[in-house]
């Protein structure tokens, strides 16, 4: 080693930024233009560990130093290790211990953290040691605080003693925190990304709330343990206090436990168990009370859903496919009382269902097992469904093949099961097959499509029919012939250019009349008069009706197309049947259709630009001069937290009007502050109040129906929020609550969570909270 370096040196150069790389003895980094000391090219081989470490990276206005000994940087003195870097007024660097002493306004910067404080120790390369009085900020949620002292375990442990911590952004020096938590001592993990605080006590606006143990996210990521308390107000259980203990039992499962306190009920204990394998993947939640006051009785629910691949092992048949999805009840009123326990507050139909499923090519088979528990309503009584015990289904499909030609065929075995004393109807084995072949001609200027299908079904009864009949065979073709032109041209309106395109569409269908006036109806449903269903086959959902058609569609569509993208900017539609002969194939207690023309169907969509939003649709009865079903829907959204949308509903035959209403939109607009476009999931800024809502108003009866009414004020690192529910459970009540949260943002919630409730209730509701994507290191890069 040369004498010079061997010896302590001081050296003072007027502007000194000299990098050294202490520990390896390797290249030294200097400042562009200053000499590099000159080596012996053999001792640098020998001094070069075995192993390459990171390099060291110090400099300062002063150095001194003891060669493999240690080296003293003093003024602005920085250590850097790539990840890490050191400041402070003063550094000591022990390289034969590789720990670095630090004096004087420590700065310290490991993977974007950030600690401040008057003095501390580091194991370097260990990231070992400790900071007095230091103050932090994590780079994962921007939390921040100080403290007496920190000791770090390794670059990602840590334990803080006398410790707060906040995610408040700090603002001015005599700056207090909304909120703030203290521990008497915290440890924090990074990897794991939890905090753990003992002898905590959380203040809210000076409030203080004892915690004397508990654990806290550093991020999203999850965790075990107790989740904020939920509290809530329901006119019919009272005051609600749930106390949800989380637990991540692997990275694939997880369940939650649900004690809840209900003031008028009792005490009811819930949970749900989560899991996701490779094959498979389900949900369960299950909910008890062991003595309902209200009812005198004890309630349970369980809820339960699983989908997954069986492997056969059987090289010719492979995997199967199996899906159980079980819902059942204590009683009738369950629907009513335990609405957010698995159910929206009108499922009154419970249905337990098992089926396995394979396919293979063209073909596919599926075996199911359906059984309904119904929860009758005395106000309300509804005819429960048949059960399917079993239902065996078979496909075979192809398309474009021997010419161009489709084919579709399905079997289907049901044996329907029900209460006959309910439905008045005996019960069957039913058989159907049906057959279909189409030959597409499809062209850029339109379409022809002919189509043949056959439909035919055998019953089988347990007891006999109003004639006699245990058995029933019935066979029906359907014959179509479908087409349409489209018309392009290139047009401008309102200074705009568009693709405009007219569309024309005509199909004629043919089904011979069939008496089926004595078939039970198992399955068999109208469908809803649309734009979709007036353009098919048959009138009917299922297989137990058949319509006769003797008729013509028509109809006329045209569209303005943006000619860069070819986004649909308007839509305007019309379409009309008319029938040869009247219809005879019904459903019972329906009015079948007279001969000539049915109800118009009228539709038209704009949407001019991202902001405005149009939509309608009416059914016009010509006889009558009038419309049988309108609907009307705008929608306002000029940016992010603020939208509005309204829509009319108005069914004639069942004499119902609806108005619908729904917002989120920011209260500072009234007083001129537009707040910050701070972008999707950040909110506008701290100081912000909201207004959402929704609002399904009953002209006719001049009452509200169902009704979500909230405020959502943003401070910035806590968000306040108060909801007002009110939803009908039958027709002479309904069921009110009030639901209020404290969410401290990057920490915890505290109360009944609406935010559910408002995102399903509210179209395009926006979180104010909403974490896109995580933090890069370089976020807070040093």
């Amino acid at each position: 080693m040369p004498r010079s370096l061997k010896q302590h040196v001081v050296v003072r150069p007027r502007a000194l930024h000299l990098a050294v790389l202490a520990l390896l003895g390797g290249p030294v980094w200097a400042q562009p233009g200053q000499p590099l000391p000159l080596r012996d090219s053999q001792v640098l081989e020998e001094q070069l560990p075995e192993t390459p470490q990171a390099p060291t990276l110090m400099r300062g206005e002063r150095m001194t130093g003891r060669t493999e000994l240690e080296t003293v940087i003093e003024g602005d003195a920085e250590l850097r290790r790539p990840g890490m870097t050191v400041k402070g007024d003063r550094i000591t660097y022990d390289q034969g211990t590789d720990r670095a002493t630090i004096k004087g306004n420590v700065q310290v910067n490991s993977a974007g953290n950030r600690y401040t404080g008057t003095e501390g120790e580091l194991q370097v390369d260990a990231f070992e040691g400790s900071i007095q009085q230091p103050t932090y900020e994590f780079l994962s949620n921007g939390a921040q605080g100080q403290a007496e002292r920190i000791d770090f375990l390794d670059e990602d442990r840590a334990v803080i003693r006398n410790a707060t911590y906040t995610t408040c952004r700090r603002d001015g020096p005599d700056w207090m925190p909304a909120w703030l938590l203290r521990a008497s001592q915290m440890r924090v993990d990074q990897e794991e990304q939890v905090g753990e605080a003992e002898g905590a006590v959380l203040e809210f606006k000076g409030v203080p709330v004892p915690l004397p143990s508990m654990s806290f996210p550093l991020s999203d990521r999850r965790k075990s343990g107790w989740l904020p308390p939920a509290i809530g107000l329901d006119s019919t259980s009272g005051l609600i206090l749930s106390v949800p203990y989380y637990w991540n039992i692997a990275p694939n499962r997880d369940a939650t436990l649900i004690p809840t306190a209900m003031l008028r009920r009792g005490v009811d204990l819930a949970g749900e168990f989560r899991y996701l394998e490779n094959d498979y993947n389900g949900r369960i939640n299950a909910n008890y009370m062991p003595n309902d006051k209200l009812r005198g009785e004890s309630r349970w629910g369980f809820f339960g859903r699983h989908d997954g691949t069986i492997n056969t092992g059987i090289d010719a048949i492979g995997q199967l496919g199996f899906g159980l999805n079980l819902n059942r009840v204590s009683d009738d009123n369950y629907w009513r009382d335990f609405s957010r326990s698995g159910l929206s507050l009108t499922t009154r139909l419970l249905s337990n269902d098992a089926a396995v499923n394979w396919a293979r090519g063209d073909f596919s088979m599926t075996a199911r097992v359906l059984k309904w528990q119904t929860l009758q309503d005395v106000t309300s009584p509804i005819v429960p469904p048949y059960d399917r015990l079993p239902q065996i289904t078979g496909r075979w499909g192809r398309n474009n093949a021997n010419g161009g030609f489709d084919y579709r065929m399905e079997g289907d075995f049901t044996r329907f099961r029900a209460d006959s004393a309910l439905t008045n109807q005996p019960n069957a084995d039913r058989g159907v097959v049906f057959g279909e072949i189409s030959r597409p001609w499809l062209r850029p200027w339109g379409f022809v499509t002919p189509k043949m299908q056959l439909h035919a079904s055998s019953y089988q009864f347990d007891r006999a029919l109003a004639g006699g009949q245990t058995s029933h065979n019935r066979l029906v073709p359907t014959a179509s012939l479908d087409g349409g032109l489209v018309f392009e041209r290139n047009a401008r309106y309102f200074g705009r250019g568009f693709l405009q395109t007219l569309e024309p569409r005509l199909k004629y269908v043919y089904t011979p009349y069939r008496n089926q006036n004595i078939l039970p109806n198992y399955d068999a449903g109208a469908y809803d008069f649309n734009f979709a269903t007036i353009w098919s086959e048959n009138a009917f959902a299922g297989h137990d009706r058949i319509v006769d058609n003797n008729l013509v569609t028509f109809g006329l569509t045209s569209r303005l197309l943006d000619p860069d993208t070819g986004a649909e900017v308007v839509r305007l539609g019309i379409a009309q049947r008319y029938r040869f002969v009247p219809q005879q194939v019904t459903l019972p207690g329906r009015t079948p259709a007279d001969k000539g023309l049915s109800d118009v169907m009228l539709g038209a969509s704009i949407n001019w630009s991202p902001t405005w939003a149009f939509d309608s649709v009416a059914q016009y009865n010509i006889k009558a001069g009038n419309s049988t079903r309108t609907t009307l829907g705008v929608r306002y959204s000029p940016g992010d937290y603020r939208t509005v949308s309204l829509a009319y509903r108005r069914e004639r035959d069942l004499g119902s009007q609806q108005l619908d209403l729904g917002w989120q939109w920011p209260l500072n607009d009234l007083w001129g502050d537009r707040g910050q476009n701070l972008g999707r999931g950040q909110g506008q800024g701290a100081g912000r109040w909201y207004s959402v809502g929704r609002l399904n108003y009953s002209i006719p009866d001049r009452a509200l129906v169902d009704g979500v009414l909230g405020i959502e004020y943003d401070a910035g690192c806590w968000i306040g929020r108060v909801v007002v529910e009110k939803l009908q459970s039958s027709i002479s009540s309904s069921t009110k609550r009030i639901m209020f949260q404290l969410e401290f943002v990057g920490f915890s919630r505290v109360g009944s969570n609406p935010l559910r409730t408002l995102h399903n209730n509210i179209p395009r509701y926006q979180y104010l909270r909403e974490e896109i994507t995580s933090p890069s290191r370089f976020t807070q890069y040093d």
